[in-house]
């Protein structure tokens, strides 16, 4: 994924953007020689302390077999995407597309034991299902036990995270604000999309309050005095890289 230096989504970004509900994204990982990847979309558990990404699939799922001949994945969450048209960007009238990206560059286990596999399924129970508590996955007792072995878990285990948050923080920022209207009567039904046109909105806006924030020091276009600066974070995992620095076209 191209990541421009106005672009780049920080740590706290991400996190913020990903704790609003965002727990849906499309896996990826590598096909055999001659095939293409294989892409399994899936809800997922992201535990920020122990930096690591917790699912389930079903056994016969390919995307295991992927995985065991290459445990390299992805993992990528997309949302508040919309359509821009030239004619409201100005100069020189291209359009482009919004969207807020994160991805999530893992190495990624099969999980086989039945205890294992339990402890995932009971994390994600609590996590999706909070108000049924009584719910969980005992190894050998009840109906949910009996369906551990047509199951897998899968750990993953981040390696770095890519962040995007594509709004138009290259225009001037008064551009930016008048978008924000186009994207509201998108939104109000003269248009399709109209979800997403709202959730673009809403991400644009919040990216022209964080430029207003910057120090006057910050480079033109970046949106925190750090956003050039490769960032490790120790606390998310000692080998976790955020958005380590790429060419960017």
């Amino acid at each position: 994924m191209l990541i421009r230096s106005w672009d780049r989504g920080d740590e706290e970004e991400w996190r913020a953007w990903l704790a609003e509900g965002r727990d849906f994204g499309l896996l990826a990982a590598n096909g055999g020689p001659g095939e293409g990847p294989v892409l399994v979309p899936t809800h997922f558990l992201l535990d920020a302390e122990r930096g690591e990404v917790l699912l389930h699939l079903a056994a016969p799922n390919p995307l295991l077999a992927a995985v065991r001949a290459d445990p390299q994945v992805t993992l990528a969450v997309t949302d508040g995407y919309a359509f821009a048209p030239g004619h409201w960007r100005g100069a020189p009238g291209t359009p482009t597309s919004y969207y807020a990206s994160v991805h999530f560059h893992c190495t990624a286990e099969v999980v086989e034991s039945a205890a294992a596999k339990a402890e995932i399924l009971n994390r994600q129970l609590a996590h999706f299902q909070p108000e049924t508590p009584e719910v969980r996955v005992v190894p050998g007792e009840g109906e949910l036990a009996r369906q551990l072995p047509g199951l897998r878990g899968l750990r993953l285990t981040v390696n770095e995270v890519r962040a995007k948050f594509k709004y138009d923080d290259k225009k001037p920022a008064e551009t930016q604000y008048a978008i924000a209207g186009r994207l509201a009567e998108r939104a109000d039904g003269r248009g399709r999309g109209r979800d997403q046109y709202a959730a673009a909105r809403t991400q644009l806006l919040r990216r022209h309050r964080r430029r207003a924030a910057v120090p006057r020091t910050a480079p033109e276009g970046t949106t925190g005095p750090l956003d050039n600066a490769p960032r490790t974070d120790r606390s998310y995992g000692p080998t976790l890289r955020t958005d380590r620095p790429r060419a960017t076209g």
